[in-house]
């Protein structure tokens, strides 16, 4: 017999943490996770972005908790999971969206900027996702690990964009996906990847002013870029029992970008 659609959705009784979750599209999975019903987990490096993104979780109903901590460093990955699981007694759904970027050209990228990059946008989610797999998931044989990639991870730029450090680790998150997905699978823990492609945040910011919100949109078949509400959907397909047949993959979410990216 089949499930109701609403159910599988559901997300109540369920734990997230999500690190880079005060803010921008980390706070945006925040709000799907727990208007699904999940209590919530926030960590990033400023004690009050956490308190600031946590009150405004509980102000829409959502049971919220939080962390400061710099992903960039092992010994705070290791306190993060330790604390995660102390206080809510296990992980569910661990969302990897703590990320950095650098703009330098390629001949000229500081190796103290490439370095920065690869620790936090790649480093962090494998010691993240180890930390929680071995101590939460992996013993009750369950879980759903959401990796946030990016279309850039999908294929390269054009010259005036100069990002390689950030195109290559998230290329590197995208088959990090795949490759975790395909050891974890026997703990029926599921490993997917959302891609987002441009959405106003401060890290998008300076693209954003000097490109152009309507020329960007102009790159993407629906003409638009994301927003508020664009990774909610995505989000709970990936965290619910609605994907419990879903991982290794990778999902744009771009407005169409991706689909038409050679042409």
């Amino acid at each position: 017999m089949s499930t109701h659609v609403r159910e599988l959705f559901d997300l109540a009784g369920k734990t997230a943490l999500i690190t880079g979750g005060s803010r921008g599209l980390g706070l945006q999975i925040a709000e799907a996770l727990g208007e699904a019903g999940a209590k919530v987990m926030l960590t990033s490096r400023k004690a009050s972005d956490l308190e600031e993104s946590a009150g405004h979780l509980k102000e829409q109903g959502v049971e919220a908790i939080w962390i400061a901590a710099d992903a960039s460093q092992p010994s705070e990955i290791v306190r993060v999971a330790q604390d995660a699981i102390a206080r809510m007694g296990h992980v569910d759904i661990l969302v990897n969206n703590a990320g950095a970027t650098w703009g330098a050209a390629a001949e000229d990228h500081p190796l103290e900027a490439w370095d920065k990059v690869m620790n936090l946008n790649v480093r962090s989610i494998f010691l993240m996702s180890q930390a929680i797999g071995k101590h939460s998931m992996i013993p009750r044989r369950q879980g759903k690990i959401i990796n946030v990639a990016s279309i850039a991870g999908l294929a390269g730029n054009s010259a005036d964009m100069a990002m390689v450090a950030y195109n290559t680790s998230k290329a590197a998150v995208v088959n990090f996906t795949r490759t975790l997905a395909g050891e974890w699978g026997k703990y029926n823990i599921n490993v997917n990847a959302l891609a987002p492609g441009m959405f106003p945040s401060r890290m998008t910011k300076g693209t954003i002013d000097r490109i152009g919100a309507q020329n960007l949109a102009g790159h993407a078949p629906l003409l638009r870029i994301g927003d508020d509400d664009d990774l909610k959907g995505a989000t709970l397909l990936f965290a619910s029992r609605a994907g419990k047949h879903i991982t290794g993959q990778v999902l744009p979410i771009d407005g169409g970008v991706s689909a038409i990216i050679a042409a």
